[in-house]
């Protein structure tokens, strides 16, 4: 299958200001390509859609149906913006329309790790407001935010003092206008095992915006306490014909995931769970399968007008054993009752990487592609960086500059990206396992250690950048690693090459992933390449190595020590 050639002009909603003070570095031509091999295999024809339809690091989806409009957003954690607003008609083509949180006084990430932060979004909408819960860990627990239009602006957080120490808020309005607050919590009582959580409800007043009156445990441990399940959370309400049904994922988002549900004549329960439980898991399969789908769960439902229904998820797709660069990503499978039960997977079944398309009109692509093969070329010609790029913990209004039409200017600045703070450093997605990256680059280092050109992501600790710099008073093309929270949080100098042209001028830079391989190259023309650094160690950037909970992130990088 041949790539989609796509063009991205900046699209939206970052505005960059004029840069502070302080050298920068010039940015041109960057470019995104992937396939991966089980393309050569399976590929999307008339009436099909592809899994994932967000690839890459869109962990956590939640969906919320509005008519005939379908809204998504996911987990972005301590990237900034946060919160990735995505619309669709016919569930298949997505396309970001905003990041609800746009505004670095909304949420403070502080020094936060990458993994930290955001977790798990999930989006209502009630006469006409569409209200989105949140939790921050580690920076002010659980909150609010609300909208007239999902694009944005959302409003200023209000935080939910009733829910601390508690993840995954959910908002379920009853035909009667009677509101609840859904979430994980402790459990009523000492923890009786690791990982015994409970999910919780409260009411919640729609006009004052705050719970009241007493919460309830309406699930403890799990479907069944026997088991000693872990991490029971995720969780959504649904009614159908009269009966409430709550689904949560269950196992911890490793490859235990799943989806249980259960059922209640009542909003606020008892609650009795399904007997075929679970309703959606990929742990029974055999792991050394083919193109493996893991770790599959927190799931959530909508319908069509002709009455199907369809679900979102997260699951993983490892090259190897449990590693995955990409992070967990966006599913999207069809939901069949059974006994009055939904059931996504039977023991057994495996997600499809193709399946027919819901009964909706075809919508037109997206102007970005979010799934399959595709090649994009975003070359800096529009006022604002698109909403799809972000940074670490705060916004790049006072370092990245698109005045000159072309070219994205980022000043070197003396914070790095082990540092946990907010380097010049704007990243995009790596969306398939076999991806590479390019940009062309023109920095004229003025002191040591001072740095600009491709770093390639997995958290502060866990990093390649590829850069022009002037290590030991020379100028040079280096390529430095940091593998790992115990080695020199500037990275260490792996590979190193004279520099191919005279210091300022462009140098063109590309970095290639094969699954757990990763090679970095550079040009002085961007036409013959020279090979810096063959097969480097992928797995670092790996969230099996680098741990927590985002996938990996690519682009320019500059970096000017003090």
């Amino acid at each position: 299958m041949r790539p989609i050639r796509t063009l991205m002009a900046g699209c939206a909603l970052v505005a960059l200001a004029a840069p502070a003070f302080g050298q920068q570095a010039r940015f041109e031509q960057f470019r995104y390509a992937g396939a991966d091999p089980v393309h050569a295999e399976v590929s999307a024809g008339p009436g099909e859609y592809l899994n994932p339809v967000l690839a890459g690091f869109y962990p956590d989806p939640n969906i919320l149906q509005v008519g005939g409009d379908y809204y998504i957003t996911t987990s972005t954690f301590a990237y900034f913006p946060g919160l990735p607003i995505f619309h669709s008609t016919d569930l298949v083509s997505w396309t970001q329309i905003g990041n609800a949180l746009d505004r670095e006084d909304m949420v403070d990430f502080g020094d936060l790790g990458l993994s930290r932060g955001i977790f798990a979004p999930a989006m209502a909408h009630h006469d006409g407001l569409f209200y989105m819960l949140n939790t921050c860990v580690d920076c002010g627990d659980n909150f609010l935010i609300t909208a007239d239009d999902p694009a944005g602006p959302w409003s200023e957080p209000v935080w939910l003092p009733d829910l601390a120490g508690g993840i995954d808020p959910s908002l379920f309005i009853d035909e009667d206008g009677r509101a609840f607050l859904l979430n994980n919590g402790p459990p009523d009582r000492e923890p009786e095992y690791d990982g015994h959580r409970a999910v919780w409800i409260q009411e919640f007043d729609l006009d004052t915006l705050q719970t009241f009156g007493p919460r309830t445990v309406l699930i403890d441990g799990g479907v069944d306490f026997s088991e000693q399940p872990i991490w029971i959370e995720g969780p959504h309400i649904y009614k159908v014909d009269g009966e409430y049904f709550l689904i949560a994922a269950e196992g911890g988002t490793a490859v235990n995931h799943s989806q249980v549900v259960l059922k209640s004549d009542r909003p606020d329960g008892p609650y009795e769970p399904w007997e075929g439980n679970p309703i959606l898991t990929q742990r029974d399969l055999d792991p050394d399968r083919p193109h493996p789908i893991t770790s599959a769960g927190h799931a959530s439902f909508v319908t069509t007008p002709s009455g199907e229904w369809w679900s979102t998820f997260l699951a993983v797709r490892p090259y190897e054993g449990d590693s995955y660069n990409t992070g967990r990503e966006t599913f999207l499978m069809p939901v069949r009752w059974e006994d009055g039960w939904p059931v996504m997977t039977e023991k057994g079944e495996e997600i499809p990487y193709v399946h027919a398309r819901p009964d909706l009109p075809e919508a037109e692509a997206p102007p970005l592609p979010t799934t399959g093969p595709f090649e994009v070329e975003e070359d800096f010609s529009g006022p604002e960086l698109g909403p799809h790029w972000m940074s670490f913990r705060r916004g790049h209004q006072d370092w990245a500059d698109l005045s000159e039409p072309g070219v994205l200017v980022l000043t070197a600045r003396a914070e790095g990206l082990g540092h946990n703070a907010s380097p010049s450093y704007v990243g995009r997605r790596q969306q398939h396992i076999h991806a590479e990256a390019s940009v062309a680059v023109s920095f004229a280092p003025e002191a040591e250690g001072q740095r600009a050109g491709l770093a390639w992501v997995q958290s502060d600790e866990y990093w390649y950048a590829l850069t022009v710099a002037r290590l030991d008073g020379e100028d040079i093309i280096a390529l430095e690693r940091r593998a790992g929270p115990d080695e020199d949080r500037d990275g260490d100098l792996i590979a190193s090459a004279p520099l191919p042209v005279e210091a300022g001028q462009t140098v063109h830079f590309r970095a290639v992933a094969r699954a757990d391989e990763y090679d970095f190259l550079y040009s002085a023309d961007g036409e013959d390449w020279t090979m810096l650094e063959e097969g480097a160690d992928g797995t670092i950037l790996s969230t099996h190595v680098a741990g927590g909970f985002v996938g990996a992130t690519m682009g320019p990088y500059a970096y000017a020590p003090e």
